[in-house]
């Protein structure tokens, strides 16, 4: 399953491994207005978007009609872990989780 990671920057990693992920995250404390964060994405379209405050936003890039969703207070440990869900392509994992949508 192809996943790619966008940093702070807007700088793409394919195929991030979780030290990446991990690094890519601690990056979060340069977030400014313009970068306000890094995202994960799987080639289904959906796709994590980590906040520098917690907020974590859950959608599908590719189909209008799945409605995003949204978790706060999220740890950097349960982003990291969704992400390898993510990245394992485990959608109904990270789905099945509380969103508000």
């Amino acid at each position: 399953m192809s996943h790619f990671l966008y940093d702070v920057t807007g700088s793409t990693v394919d195929e991030p491994d979780a030290d990446t992920m991990r690094r890519v995250l601690d990056g979060l404390a340069d977030a400014d207005d313009e970068h306000p964060d890094v995202s994960l994405s799987h080639e289904s379209g959906w796709c994590l978007s980590a906040f520098a405050g917690g907020l974590l936003v859950w959608e599908n890039t590719e189909d209008s009609a799945a409605e995003p969703g949204e978790l706060r207070e999220v740890s950097r440990d349960e982003v990291l872990r969704l992400f390898g869900l993510l990245a394992a392509g485990d959608i109904a994992a990270v789905d099945a989780l509380p969103w508000r949508r």
